[in-house]
C-alpha cells in the first residue's frame, strides 16, 4: 500500500514545509571568523566577524558582538556593531546606539540612535546609493581599497595585513 499510495499529502506536507527565498537568514555566529566575499540574495546575520566584502540583496544586520573589516553593500543594513571600511547601502541603514563605524557611508535613507559613533564622511539621497553600489558590485577593487585605508588608519592586526597583502597579490 506504501508503494502505490497518492502523493497528495506528501505533495502539502512539502509546499508547507519550503520556505521562500526571503524568508532565509545566513548567520555568521558569534566567534566565527570569516574571510573572503560574502555573497546572498538573503538577510545576513554576523554576531561574528567578517573580514572582506558582503554583498547582500537583503538585509545586512551586525549584531552588538559582529563586525566587518572590508566593505558592506546592501539593500538595507542594521548595524550595531563595529565597521571598519566602506559601507553602502540603497535604501536603509540603521546605527544602532551600540554601532562603531571607522569609514565612509553611501545610503539613500541614514537613521542613527543616540550613543553611535561614526567617523568618515556620509554621502546621502538617491544618487549616492544607486551610483555607488552599481558601481562597486562587479569588483574587489574597492574592498582592497577599503582594506587598505583601514589599514592606514591605524587598524593593524596580523589577520588584516595578511588579507590585504592577499587581496593585493590576487586582483594584480
Amino acid at each position: 500500500m506504501g508503494i502505490f499510495s497518492s502523493n497528495e499529502s506528501n505533495d502539502r506536507t512539502m509546499a508547507k514545509n519550503k520556505r521562500t527565498m526571503s524568508d532565509q537568514i545566513n548567520l555568521v555566529g558569534e566567534g566565527t571568523t570569516f574571510e573572503g566575499t560574502l555573497r546572498t540574495q538573503n538577510d545576513v546575520r554576523a554576531s561574528g566577524r567578517i573580514v572582506g566584502t558582503m554583498h547582500v540583496d537583503g538585509r545586512a544586520i551586525i549584531a552588538k558582538s559582529g563586525g566587518v573589516e572590508g566593505e558592506i553593500i546592501a539593500t538595507n543594513a542594521d548595524i550595531a556593531g563595529h565597521v571598519e571600511g566602506e559601507i553602502r547601502v540603497a535604501e536603509r541603514l540603521v546605527l544602532k546606539s551600540t554601532a562603531r563605524i571607522d569609514g565612509d557611508i553611501h545610503t539613500k535613507q541614514l537613521f542613527i540612535e543616540e550613543g553611535a559613533r561614526f567617523t568618515g564622511q556620509c554621502m546621502m539621497g538617491d544618487e549616492a546609493a544607486t551610483t555607488d553600489r552599481a558601481s562597486t558590485s562587479s569588483g574587489s577593487d574597492a574592498s582592497a581599497s577599503a582594506k587598505e585605508k583601514s589599514s592606514k588608519k591605524g587598524a593593524s592586526t596580523s589577520d588584516t595585513t595578511a588579507s590585504s597583502r592577499a587581496d593585493t597579490a590576487s586582483s594584480s
